[in-house]
């Protein structure tokens, strides 16, 4: 029995590694590819150059380093930290709610940040003591919100408070809050184009700031979700189980929506309303290491900015110089994967 135990983790811990491996493989290749190609080896001593205080080697060329540390890089290292954001936030819900349809996208928070966000952008706010973090704490104040009144009406709607009917709710009012987004983009024709790529996703224009915000908030809560793995095992399995397991279903629930809307509300604030990563990425995580947290987050986080990087270097590269919306490239490869699930849930259900 200890042999077997051993060898699943030894086998989750070597298909982190692959994953780990392959994330910096595609961090490489969608800084290096481009209008302007940049090799390997020299990005490698671009990036040991800056790490170590060295002088950059005068065989690259200026403008190699100009775009790589000024566009490609900002661009890259935020794609890939909003994609571990979306995916661990998609993988949390999912567990919290036991559907696996369940995300920050199809629960509302994605819209709602987006309309926080857009607010910000139009009315040019800045609060005083947060300044630079206006807008991810817009982004997690509004998806908050969203969730809350979905968990709210659907609460009034069915007592039992069924997962379906949370989503269903939740994706109600996601389409409400994007109209709201479209009928304020409309009144503000000299920001529409603005705001409606936006809208759609992209990571053009990221900032080294921006990149350090979403890290900073990565590395906070990461732990502390590791730190409920064992609880959110449980609560798979329901509250009855969880109820007498010695923790409290219902804090515990709340705090892991604080959480994963956390996650949700700032990677939306930096990269628009981006879907169908938080949704598909946790899914393809259990298939590899299975449906136990503490292997599962971390390889929803690797999952997750593999998948985002490879979109941004899909919308930059497919019609260059124009560039297409990531949340376009998402959804061609996330809806079927939705319909999917769905259909394939209730064929599994009506079979039962």
């Amino acid at each position: 029995m200890s042999n077997a135990i051993s060898q699943r983790r030894s086998g989750r811990a070597g298909v982190l590694l692959l994953l780990a491996c392959f994330c910096a493989a595609v961090f490489l290749l969608a800084v290096g590819v481009g209008s302007v190609a940049i090799p390997a080896r020299e990005t490698l001593a671009i990036a040991r150059a800056r790490l170590t205080g060295a002088p950059v080697p005068e065989t690259i060329p200026a403008l190699h380093v100009s775009i790589l540390t000024k566009l490609r890089l900002p661009r890259v290292l935020l794609s890939l930290l909003c994609g571990a954001a979306l995916s661990v936030s998609g993988a949390v819900m999912q567990s919290v709610l036991r559907n696996p349809l369940a995300s920050g996208y199809t629960l509302g928070v994605s819209s709602g940040a987006s309309l926080g966000a857009a607010l910000v952008l139009l009315l040019g706010l800045r609060l005083p003591l947060i300044g630079a973090a206006t807008l991810p704490a817009a982004g997690f104040a509004f998806g908050l919100a969203t969730v809350l009144l979905a968990m709210a009406l659907s609460a009034r709607f069915d007592p039992g408070l069924r997962s379906d009917t949370i989503v269903l709710t939740g994706m109600v009012i996601s389409l409400l809050t994007s109209a709201i987004l479209s009928l304020l983009c409309s009144l503000n024709r000299e920001s529409l184009e603005r705001l409606y790529f936006w809208q759609l996703g992209s990571f053009s224009g990221a900032t080294m700031e921006e990149c350090a915000l979403l890290l900073v908030l990565l590395a906070l809560a990461l732990p502390c979700l590791l730190r409920l793995c064992g609880e959110m095992d449980i609560l798979t399995f329901g509250d009855e189980l969880a109820g007498t397991s010695g923790f409290s279903p219902k804090r515990t629930r709340t705090a892991l929506i604080l959480l994963a809307t956390l996650l949700t509300g700032t990677a939306v604030s930096a990269c628009g309303a981006i879907g169908f990563v938080d949704l598909v990425m946790p899914h393809l995580a259990r298939r590899l290491v299975g449906p136990r947290h503490r292997a599962l987050l971390p390889a929803c986080a690797l999952l997750g900015g593999i998948c985002m990087m490879l979109a941004d270097l899909a919308a930059r590269t497919v019609l260059s110089p124009r560039e297409l919306p990531v949340g376009a490239v998402t959804a061609l490869f996330g809806a079927p994967f939705f319909l999917l699930v769905y259909f394939g849930r209730r064929r599994r259900e009506e079979d039962a």
